[in-house]
């Protein structure tokens, strides 16, 4: 039954290399594009998370593609297009650093033998540097960070007139460098590529252990760094084994208000000093973290992410399942919420509670004018969500029987046999489907009859009232008894 589950296997699929046209229409780039024009008079883009549209002749959106960074635009904005006409093109198996301003090259903590090493490539034969990783290279280069930078003609530091920052390229491990130093270099040009082979397989995860680390909600390791807030990049002092990357948000006027993250050493960096970043975009490369996409993009970005990832190994197998299912299980992962302050409410700062109770609980101290508690949403696995429930004995048949059980016998919880598991334990009939309604009105007075049928919660309290008054009779009459004298004849 799980054979085709078992382990993973690396699919090789062709690798993507253009934006080509499936349709007649316009082209409408994102607003947030950027780009340089290089020697040849194209456009090269130099940021990361803008879009490509193609509308039609009545002006709806038919198409629409992400433009890598470091593509070349082969079309202009709002020009025609033809059905199977190429709209740009990049290098899929490297990651390129675009030059933004033309200048003389500079290098920085760049050492032969220490932070970098020359490398020779086997088809091509051509030489360049390449830089060593930071686990490997010997004690005198641990600390060193091998940059380029940008200069005129006197060696000055070029700046980025929007905003005065110096045009400096951090160079990641295995970084391939073919240019030498204060050689002069135009806008748009390559100034070092990074080799996607290691990315391309770096998870091979198939089947259902991809499923289950999903529905686990557990998080990779060396998962991707993403951006905790919108804003520039800047570079601070670093610490011991760690990058301090400072993010500057829009109209920030203090220091204080920056955002500073720590990224180990050994992690490539997706960013260059002077870069804006949107909240959420990728800061290091890696598998994504369930628990950061709800953090910092939302409930909608996570519900994507899972139902697609998900979808994609089943696809793979052929095997077609309707997104509602997952998105039934993933409603159930993400029914607890944290409580960051309490406000007037009954819940205390820290509690994990359930959603929906929070939502009432808010609704009514807004009615009354009371301070609304403020949360966080929070992501379960399905193991720690079975047993997160309210019903001890749902949360019993699952795991931990013992423990469940124990607990609830300590605190004294009752189960109101609300869920459908519950019931089924019980011999209930369970509280869903079309009789339900039904069972509900069972309390109700038969046109036909004087007779009542009643629910199973009053037939027990009447069976409950009855046993009661036999037992009051049966002492009444037993008093008598006891109380007659005793002849003394006898």
């Amino acid at each position: 039954m799980r054979t085709f589950h078992i382990g993973g296997a690396a699919s090789s699929s062709s690798e993507d290399d253009s934006i080509i046209s499936r349709n007649d229409g316009s082209v409408i780039f994102s607003d947030d594009i950027k780009s340089v024009k290089n020697k040849d008079k194209l456009e090269v883009v130099i940021s990361r998370n803008s879009t490509l549209s193609i509308s039609d002749n009545q002006g709806k959106i038919v198409e629409q593609y992400k433009i890598p960074y470091g593509s070349t635009l082969l079309v202009a904005n709002n020009a025609k297009v033809e059905l199977g006409q190429k709209i740009a093109t990049w290098d899929p198996y490297t990651r390129p650093i675009i030059s933004e301003a033309s200048g003389k090259v500079k290098f920085g903590d760049i050492e032969e033998g220490v932070s970098v090493r020359s490398s020779t490539d086997e088809l091509t034969g051509l030489s360049s540097i390449e830089v060593i990783d930071g686990s490997e290279r010997p004690s005198a280069g641990k600390d060193l960070v091998p940059s380029v930078s940008l200069t005129d003609g006197r060696g000055k530091q070029l700046t980025h007139p929007e905003n005065n920052q110096p045009f400096t390229y951090a160079l990641p491990a295995s970084a391939l460098l073919n240019l030498e130093d204060g050689q002069k270099i135009t806008a748009g040009e390559v100034i070092a590529r990074i080799p996607l082979e290691g990315s391309k397989t770096k998870d091979i995860t198939g089947g259902l252990p991809r499923v289950a680390d999903l529905f686990e909600a557990r998080t990779p390791k060396d998962a991707a760094v993403l951006a905790e807030e919108s804003g520039m990049v800047s570079f601070g002092k670093e610490t011991k084994g760690k990058v301090r990357l400072v993010i500057t948000p829009d109209g920030a006027s203090k220091k204080s208000q920056n955002v500073e993250m720590l990224i180990p050493k050994h992690r490539t960096l997706s960013v260059f000093e002077g870069e804006r970043v949107e909240k959420g975009d990728i800061v290091s490369d890696g598998p994504y973290s369930p628990h950061d996409i709800l953090r910092l993009k939302g409930i909608p970005s996570l519900t994507n992410f899972i139902v697609n990832e998900i979808q994609q190994v089943y696809r793979l197998q052929g095997v077609s399942i309707n997104d509602k299912h997952i998105e039934t299980i993933l409603r159930q992962m993400l029914r607890k919420a944290l409580i960051v302050d309490g406000g007037d409410t009954k819940f205390i700062q820290g509690d994990q509670v359930e959603y929906a109770e929070l939502v009432e609980a808010n609704k009514m101290a807004e009615s009354n004018d009371q301070q609304p508690a403020t949360y966080e949403r929070v992501l379960l696995g399905i193991t720690k969500a079975s047993l997160a429930t309210n019903s001890f004995i749902s949360a019993a048949s699952f795991q931990e029987t013992t423990r469940v059980l124990t607990e609830a016998a300590v605190t004294g919880k009752k189960d109101g046999l609300r869920g459908l598991k519950e019931n089924v334990v019980v011999g209930r009939l369970i509280p869903a489907g079309t009789g339900m309604d039904f069972h509900d009105k069972l309390k109700t007075k038969s046109p036909d009859s004087d007779e009542y049928t009643l629910s199973s919660d009053d037939l027990e309290a009447a069976l409950r009232q009855e046993i009661q008054d036999t037992n009051t009779e049966a002492e009444e009459q037993s008093e008598p008894e006891s109380e007659k004298p005793v002849d003394d004849n006898e």
